[in-house]
């Protein structure tokens, strides 16, 4: 019988291991993740392992609603020693689950606890834990330097002031990078009733009046050259499918004008305007190098009534099913035609689109960047064991593993860097099964330097990390 979790956890070849002793000596690059600048800069130490744990984490909250967890313990008035304890009554069914392994990984990394989570053993860990955190060293910075991250890129609003980057910038005790990452989501929500204040907060932010859709490029120009001056190397879009309904700058401009008055637009219209402003982003973002990322398939806020109680990013997002291989060529091929498509990693949230996504990568490739297009790692629903890979696998089957950027946390906790680690574990051990059944010599050398690459030299040498 295999130990729970020991030093070879996942690695269950000779070849893997050698190959995790390489991968483990890796720095992290985290260039997807919701992590707060503000609490980067800030830097207060928690009160304890459920401030860590539990806050934002819709991850857990899905998991404890599941079991039927009442959501008093969850985002409710519960005291946060309530909440620990609630938490821990669900872990040992969540077998199977990634979180229960991310759960065990975070307490033996950054606690040195090895005894599992149950409701048994919850006021021991709940004291033991505490006890660490009250000595010190559990701060976001801490955290992040302990965990040998060399550079975070966080989630950022056009209408963002930046201001904390600006201030962590000028910081010379911390070595790790924070750059922003361009996240125009709520400009490309031209349909959505919270369009007109989001404007309006843009006009502020800018200091100029955005009357026109001429008016609002220019307004979002000049937000990018910001967001550049502050080291922006990638910029996020999330949709349902990429749309793809050609209009012109007057068509758009009619659609605009009925947003700005905040009258209903319709699903046409939106995806016209949007594609017209998701060509002007990705001419913007090859202009600057930046890399474009899709994040497809999320169908989100379907419980309407916790919607209306918590707001969004709280647990009731699910994967939808659109079809979204014809709308992403023709998207992808009128920006390569116009010679201005910019480096690009696809992610699903679907994995029924995996072949999609591993085959439509081929169409763009060029010379200008190793992997120009990619294949984001296994996101979301799709980030454990079976997810990565299966990415993996299907990357590996129709394109270029050895160039592939690698894993993101994608994650609003500080603690959640270990993830990595289960990543590269996967990794390492789907590289020597493919030793160990004679379908890649055993060549170390070539090996190692792929798990190199994959682990944080290739989406360094992406994203133009210096």
């Amino acid at each position: 019988m295999t130990s729970f979790m020991d030093k070879d956890f996942l690695l269950n070849t000779d070849t893997a291991k050698a190959l995790f002793d390489e991968a483990k000596t890796m720095p992290i690059f985290d260039w997807h993740c919701h992590l707060s600048p503000k609490e980067i800069y800030e830097n207060r130490e928690p009160e304890n392992i459920t401030q860590l744990w539990l806050y934002g984490d819709h991850y857990k909250w899905r998991a404890m609603r599941s079991y039927g967890i009442a959501e008093k313990y969850i985002t409710g008035d519960a005291s946060d020693k309530e909440k620990f304890f609630a938490f821990a009554r669900v872990m040992p069914y969540l077998i199977g689950n990634p979180m229960y392994h991310w759960t065990h990984l975070e307490l033996q990394r950054y606690f040195g606890i090895d005894t599992p989570l149950s409701e048994k053993t919850a006021e021991a860990i709940w004291d033991a834990a505490n006890a660490k955190i009250a000595a010190g060293g559990f701060a976001p910075r801490d955290l992040i330097e302990r965990s040998n991250v060399v550079c975070v890129c966080t989630t950022d609003d056009p209408a963002d002031t930046l201001e904390y980057h600006a201030l962590l910038r000028k910081e010379t005790d911390f070595s790790c990078k924070v750059l922003p990452a361009f996240r125009p989501d709520k400009a490309l929500g031209v349909e959505a009733a919270a369009f007109p204040t989001w404007l309006a907060a843009l006009e502020k932010v800018s200091g100029r009046a955005i009357d026109s859709f001429a008016a609002l490029k220019d307004a979002l120009r000049c937000r990018m050259d910001l967001f550049d001056e502050m080291g922006c190397r990638a910029s996020d879009q999330a949709f349902a499918y990429v749309p793809f309904t050609p209009y012109d700058d007057a068509a758009a401009d009619a659609v605009f004008q009925k947003a700005k008055r905040g009258e209903a637009v319709t699903a046409d219209e939106a995806d016209g305007c949007r594609t017209a402003l998701l060509q002007f982003f990705a001419a913007e973002y090859f202009a600057r190098d930046w890399a474009m990322e899709l994040h497809i398939g999320p169908m989100r806020n379907n419980n309407t009534k916790m919607f209306r109680e918590i707001g969004p990013d709280t647990g009731f997002d699910s994967i939808g099913d659109d079809l979204i291989a014809y709308r992403l060529s023709r998207f992808l091929d009128s920006m390569a035609q116009r010679g201005q498509l910019p480096k690009t990693v696809l992610f699903t949230l679907n994995p029924r689109d995996n072949y999609v996504i591993g085959s439509m990568l081929g169409n763009f490739q060029t010379d200008e960047a190793s992997g120009k297009l990619q294949f984001g790692s296994g996101w979301w629903f799709n980030d454990h064991i079976d997810g990565m890979r299966e990415q993996m696998r299907t990357l590996g089957n129709l394109g270029c593993l050895g160039t592939f950027v690698g894993m993101v946390t994608d994650s609003r906790s500080f603690l959640s860097y270990p993830r990595h680690e289960y990543f590269r574990r996967i990794l390492c051990a789907l590289l020597g099964d493919f030793v160990e059944q004679g379908l890649y010599p055993n060549d170390l050398d070539t090996l190692r330097e792929i798990v190199r690459r994959v682990s944080f030299e290739n989406a360094r040498d992406y994203f133009r990390l210096s």
